[in-house]
């Protein structure tokens, strides 16, 4: 079993900063890829960031210059540092991990999400 856990959301004003976290834990042989998506109300999900376990990342041009994802291989955990937050950067946001078990089986394994609402 592979768990991931979000945290860190909450409500903002726009302007403000926010950081989201989420842990990888289990069954873990390694941890390859991870990432931030994101879902508002009535639209579908869409990709934030990525980073893969070399650190190369991958922005939405919506959140370029704002957004900064890191991640520590070590805790298999990773980071999203949200600045100069907008009320459209509001939505749920979800984690990724791209996982390789114990077992040798990899999969794509998600958060239960946490919210992240931006409103004066």
């Amino acid at each position: 079993q592979v768990q991931v856990v979000e945290s860190g959301g909450g409500l903002v004003q726009p302007g403000e900063s926010l950081r989201l976290s989420c842990a990888t834990s289990g069954s873990i042989f390694s941890v390859n890829s991870m990432g931030w998506y994101r879902q508002a109300p009535g639209k579908g999900r869409e990709l934030v960031a990525t980073i893969t376990f070399g650190h190369s990342t991958n922005y939405a041009d919506s959140v370029k210059g704002r957004f900064t994802i890191s991640r520590d291989n070590g805790k298999n955990t990773v980071y999203l540092q949200m600045n100069s937050l907008k009320p459209e950067d509001t939505a749920v946001y979800y984690c990724m991990a791209n996982v390789m078990s114990r077992a040798f089986v990899r999969g794509n394994y998600w958060g239960q999400g946490t919210q992240v609402t931006v409103s004066s």
